[in-house]
């Protein structure tokens, strides 16, 4: 079951699944900056095939909406208002709300939010009745990132299949966001991307996964990467072109035993300490 690691043909709609169990759709490919239209088709191209391979949950790189324009030389605070969705307004997220729907499928899906007049690097989750039920705003900004509010918190979401959290690109960097998100119980992280693949960022992953025995979907444009709860590697797929890597998990391995049972948060106040 596990491992299983295809490209995508055409299938059924897809049903209901037994409680821990997920099949996953990872779609990677380089959007075009500044480029919504374009890429929102790419997405309702792509969430088709992984409909027709019967995926729960569907997952889309870092601010896949504008093509996470905002690193781009040419970026400037009012350009990116220009792409930036309202939650309550956006026609591209109501489009979202109604797929979910429609494929009775889970989505996080990348986007610029702007928010009480604050621009937010977001994805959004909503669950197979096409329900909005939560926005995660990207907590650890870097110098590329600072036209953004950071997020100011580390929500987990109750789903089907058990409990979501989401962490975005070099929110991973840190060891406190998975570990966070862990012990609120998430037992699934989706971490839609955009820089920094490869080996380094491997290891990375396994090690977020091994340590928090945990699930960790990976969605980056030229990288699709699952790892899981003992720190294996579940799925890979690399390279650059437009298509999605689909992997069956059960959330029933990512148990509370071993590193989470044995912690002792007691002698980890340092962790905190602002100093």
């Amino acid at each position: 079951m596990f491992a299983l690691l295809f490209l995508l043909a055409a299938g059924n709609a897809a049903p209901d699944v037994p409680l821990g169990e997920v099949r996953l759709a990872l779609m990677h490919g380089v959007p075009m900056k500044w480029e919504l239209d374009t890429n929102f088709a790419m997405f309702l191209d792509q969430i088709d095939k992984a409909s027709r391979k019967k995926a729960n949950v569907f997952v889309t790189p870092e601010c896949w909406l504008d093509g996470y324009a905002a690193p781009d030389k040419a970026s400037t605070p009012e350009k990116l208002r220009a792409v930036a969705q309202d939650l309550d307004s956006s026609a591209y997220l109501k489009r979202v709300a109604e797929e979910a729907q429609h494929r009775r499928m889970t989505i996080c899906f990348g986007f610029t939010s702007i928010e009480d007049g604050r621009l937010y690097n977001a994805a959004g989750l909503w669950n197979a009745a096409g329900e909005r039920i939560g926005v995660y705003h990207k907590t650890h900004l870097q110098t590329h990132d600072l036209q953004y509010s950071p997020g100011e918190g580390l929500p987990v979401w109750d789903t089907a299949f058990g409990k979501v959290g989401i962490m975005i690109c070099a929110d991973r960097r840190w060891p406190e966001t998975p570990r966070t998100l862990r012990l609120e119980g998430a037992r699934l992280i989706l971490n839609p991307t955009y820089g920094f693949a490869g080996d380094m960022n491997e290891a990375i992953m396994r090690t977020r996964s091994f340590e928090n025995q945990c699930f960790i979907a990976f969605a980056h444009p030229r990288t699709s990467l699952v790892t899981g709860p003992g720190g294996k590697v579940l799925a890979k797929w690399e390279g650059g072109r437009v298509g999605v890597t689909v992997c069956d998990i059960d959330l029933t391995q990512a148990k509370d035993d071993n590193h989470l049972r044995d912690r002792r948060p007691e002698i980890y106040g340092p962790i905190t300490d602002r100093r």
